[in-house]
């Protein structure tokens, strides 16, 4: 019994949701939002993405048990589908005034991106336009942020460019160890129909094209532009190769390891900005 909220919060895949809150709350401190500002950013981001976590898992309950996902907290039955069904819930309830600490304005924009991630799960995914929620979703999460600041500013349009770009390559790289299990369960999103070698060349277009509106179209030092350049590169790469492996999720891994990357730049250009 003790070990069930640990493997709750397992269900709600904490890599992703650490990595977007943290890239969020770094964002809102280099754009000045202060410490007030940016916990309200943290705390928003975070229970939004609690909430989508829970809810993928929520919904592939029984394909994940189908699939013998070992990686699943509910597919090994260690945690109910209903447990995860009413984490996301009210994960979803809380996302909505602590989105609002940050204005209205920038409450629809979160909102808007956790809708849209939530309706990836929903179905989206199984459709030639499985990639438009992550585009948007992630996307709107820097406008979301600036939003939040004095003037509510729409900010940088370099921002939410690179944002998307990062997001859809996520998507393509994150699809990949599961390609087999979803076609079997009849999921044919926008990796399964491009395939395991097209989706890996789009991925590494994206995660590279995103490093070069970060380090040569947001105001970043040459210096820090060509060094973040090279690791996302090399993160890229390595993912790459990794990839070939159906099993390995290091692709993802590696994946949000280049999207660090990016947000240094995107840091860095945004404290620039002030």
């Amino acid at each position: 019994m003790a070990a069930r909220p640990v493997q709750l919060l397992l269900s709600s895949h904490p890599g992703p949701v650490a990595g977007v809150t943290l890239a969020s709350a770094g964002y809102a401190g280099v754009l000045g939002r202060g410490a007030g500002g940016t916990a309200a950013v943290a705390v928003a981001v975070l229970a939004g993405q609690l909430s989508v976590g829970w809810h993928n898992d929520w919904l592939d309950a029984e394909r994940d048990i189908k699939a013998g996902r070992a990686d699943k907290p509910v597919a090994r039955g260690v945690v109910t589908r209903d447990s995860v069904k009413w984490a996301a819930l009210l994960a979803a309830g809380a996302a909505v005034p602590l989105s609002l600490l940050s204005g209205w304005r920038a409450a629809l924009a979160h909102l808007g991106a956790v809708a849209c991630a939530w309706g990836y799960n929903a179905g989206i995914k199984a459709t030639l336009f499985s990639f438009a929620p992550y585009a948007i979703a992630f996307g709107l999460l820097p406008v979301f942020i600036s939003l939040g600041a004095r003037g509510a500013p729409l900010g940088p349009w370099w921002a939410p460019v690179a944002a998307a770009l990062l997001g859809v390559g996520a998507h393509l790289m994150n699809a990949l160890p599961d390609l087999e299990d979803d076609a079997a369960a009849g999921v044919r999103g926008l990796p399964h129909r491009l395939g395991r070698r097209r989706s890996l060349a789009a991925a590494a277009v994206l995660l590279l094209t995103a490093s070069v509106v970060l380090a040569f179209h947001a105001g970043t030092a040459p210096a820090a532009g060509i060094v973040g350049l090279v690791v996302t590169g090399c993160c890229v790469a390595l993912a790459l190769l990794s990839a070939r492996r159906t099993t390995s999720r290091a692709p993802f891994g590696l994946t949000i390891a280049a999207a660090l990357v990016d947000v240094m730049l995107l840091l860095l250009a945004g404290h620039g900005m002030r």
